[in-house]
């Protein structure tokens, strides 16, 4: 989520390489993007979210949502419901009738749908990538690389509307094979939002006969 402004560039200096010159394309595609998405009070992103490993034979499929207003948010998916309020983040399975209440995880190896808008800021080296023409839409890829060795992901690809500025496409590939890849259907901005969207209510979860897990 958003927590810190973006970097800002190291300068470039006469005679430096192409490959410089096109990682600052890439990282002034990034803060533009940046400074789009931040303009808005809130965010509504309907997505396809596919995981894959053709080594293991593995493949799932499914869609989602996530609503976001600066560092809050409210995701579905797979099923479950994930909220964070600014302080804790709650997780609820119908399926299993339990929430979750824990703190938020500072270090998280794994792109999710409410970090895909502004993760990018950090922690990576860039390059300028393929454009593809999807139905129309110039959508251009910028390549992003964790600068921590120790990082489960290899690499990560995300595709920008170039009329837009608003990301398309997420694709992020770890070490391990596994390629996951986030494909926005439907971003709407500003919308009207509950004053009670992002509050947790407890009572509500407990009288409908849920286990409440503190970790």
């Amino acid at each position: 989520m958003i927590k810190k402004a973006l970097t800002l560039f190291t300068i470039i200096t006469f005679g430096i390489s192409s490959y410089g010159q096109n990682s600052q394309k890439a990282k002034a595609l990034l803060d533009e993007v940046y400074t789009n998405v931040t303009s808005y009070d809130n965010i509504f992103i309907d997505f396809n979210y596919t995981l894959e490993n053709t080594e293991a034979n593995i493949k799932q499929e499914t869609k989602g949502n996530v609503t976001l207003k600066g560092d809050k948010y409210l995701a579905n998916l797979f099923g479950a419901t994930q909220l964070f309020d600014g302080s804790k983040v709650y997780t609820v399975v119908p399926d299993n009738e339990e929430v979750t209440i824990e703190n938020p995880s500072e270090e998280e190896n794994t792109v999710t749908p409410s970090k895909m808008l502004t993760f990018y800021k950090t922690g990576h080296n860039y390059e300028w990538d393929i454009l593809q023409n999807v139905n129309g839409r110039k959508i251009q890829f910028v390549k992003l690389i964790p600068i921590e060795t120790n990082t489960e992901i290899k690499s990560i690809l995300l595709g920008i509307d170039d009329q837009t500025k608003h990301i398309y496409r997420l694709i992020e590939t770890g070490k391990n094979g596994t390629k996951t890849t986030i494909t926005v259907n439907s971003f709407k901005t500003n919308q009207p939002l509950s004053k009670s969207l992002f509050t947790f209510n407890e009572a509500k979860y407990k009288n409908d006969g849920y286990y409440i897990i503190r970790n």
